[in-house]
């Protein structure tokens, strides 16, 4: 039985100023579809988000989308998806990414990017699941944020007995194997239930 079926990728709307971004973003939809392992994402053709998804579908992949319909005006949503979900709210969106997700995945991207990548930081430190969650730390664009978690605990914000579980790569090729072996080596089987319900 497989145990990595579908992964939930955080990511820009935007490209970004740097081609590695979308490079990198095309060379993960294409191995999530080569690893047969689905992406569930925001639903939007634009940016980072498009890169990936275009490229997993292109290579034979498997792709759910889900974005809020008041998104009609603010991003394009994507066409000719494995599965589009039309949702209400943010709160309806990241809950049904969460629950048809195994494993996370955070490239580079804005304001709603890192406010996905925390809540799930948050999940995990307070062991509400224990699915991995990676930083895709392309072109070193999260070393920023990482400085900034060190601070944390060296101010002890982040206290050694509330510690938060995360992988930390700059290489796409290392995501897959990296999730694999800590769904592998992971303390306790999920529940989905203690995950709150918007």
């Amino acid at each position: 039985m497989q145990i990595l079926n579908t992964i939930c990728l955080y990511c820009g709307s935007a490209t970004g100023n740097d081609p590695t971004y979308v490079a990198a973003a095309q060379s993960f939809g294409r191995l999530l579809a080569q690893e047969k392992i689905g992406l569930v994402y925001g639903g939007a053709s634009c940016g980072l988000m498009g890169a990936a998804a275009t490229a997993a579908l292109s290579a034979g992949g498997r792709v759910i989308g889900v974005i809020p319909d008041f998104f009609d005006d603010r991003e394009i949503v994507a066409q000719n998806l494995s599965e589009l979900i039309i949702v209400k709210s943010m709160h309806e969106r990241k809950q049904i990414m969460f629950d048809r997700a195994d494993a996370f995945v955070a490239f580079p991207g804005g304001i709603g990017t890192l406010e996905e990548l925390a809540e799930q930081l948050t999940w995990i430190q307070l062991a509400r699941h224990d699915k991995p969650l990676l930083i895709a730390d392309i072109g070193g664009f999260w070393r920023p944020l990482l400085s900034l978690m060190a601070h944390m605990r060296n101010a002890e914000f982040i206290r050694s007995t509330h510690e938060v579980s995360y992988l930390v790569t700059e290489r796409v090729e290392e995501i897959i194997p990296m999730i694999l072996k800590a769904l592998t080596h992971r303390r306790q089987p999920i529940n989905n239930d203690l995950i709150r319900k918007f």
